[in-house]
């Protein structure tokens, strides 16, 4: 039952209350001033809870895992998967270089539609700690783990490009677009991406809620317009659309992007 209270409380005063906890907060300068106050991704307690998570899931004992969080149906990305299957019916294959794909939880998520198909292939491009753990303990017939894209280029001509929930985490993300369009991937799908609605881009930093595990890291919130306008000077788009993810910044929203090379 939701507090009756909290309809007495201003909507920017709630915003505020809950970024205290978890959520998102502050207006960085620079994305190390942010970074310095955050633990990053890469302590053993974050590795170590999403293999465990993704492990039960790849041995059948849960159903999906995001974020480290298992969960007994699998969450879909209705956008990522419209995506994919647009993909796969055009190419007549599905290859996928997702890139920040963590273990291949989205691989989890969507694979039941493609394999045995179409020829489909998954390909996770991480930091060094994920990718040595995903070949060690997930890499199968159809999911493999790579260290850069031209290490996943080589052995794959890749249809679609997924970058979920990935952008707002990279230091300097429109540098990463730029590198993303030189590649000129047929398709690139962007999910569940915290945005702007009105303003400039605006670094902040975002509190993981302590159910899931503890920690803090700077974040992105990209101008809308501004992201869209970056991939339109090579690409066409396919759809834009609003994701109810809920997030505690004013004028802003989570958004997914599909896009086709011009």
């Amino acid at each position: 039952m939701s507090n009756p209270l909290n309809q007495y409380i201003p909507p920017a005063l709630k915003r505020q209350l809950t970024g205290l906890f978890y959520g998102w907060s502050g207006n960085y300068k620079t994305w190390e001033e942010a970074a310095a106050k955050c633990s990053g991704y890469h302590t053993d307690e974050i590795i170590n809870r999403v293999k465990n998570a993704v492990l039960k899931v790849k041995k059948g004992e849960a159903v999906f895992e995001r974020d480290s969080v298992l969960f007994d149906e699998i969450i879909y990305s209705f956008p990522l998967l419209s995506a994919l299957s647009v993909a796969a019916i055009d190419c007549k294959q599905l290859n996928v270089l997702d890139f920040g794909g963590s273990l291949g939880s989205s691989y989890y998520q969507n694979k039941n539609f493609f394999i045995n198909k179409l020829p489909f292939s998954w390909n996770v491009v991480e930091q060094e700690h994920f990718v040595k753990t995903g070949k060690q303990e997930f890499e199968d017939e159809y999911l493999k783990f790579y260290y850069t894209i031209e290490d996943c280029l080589k052995d794959k001509q890749i249809d679609v490009l997924v970058l979920s929930s990935v952008l707002q985490y990279l230091p300097k993300p429109y540098d990463f677009i730029e590198h993303f369009l030189k590649s000129n991937f047929k398709y690139i799908v962007i999910d569940r991406a915290p945005v702007l609605l009105e303003g400039n881009n605006r670094i902040c930093i975002q509190k993981v809620p302590k159910a899931i595990y503890k920690a803090q890291y700077p974040c992105w919130l990209l101008n809308n317009e501004e992201l869209k306008n970056r991939f339109l000077s090579k690409y066409e788009a396919v759809f834009d659309h609003e994701t109810p993810e809920s997030i505690n910044i004013a004028k802003a929203a989570f958004k997914s992007y599909f896009f086709k090379l011009k």
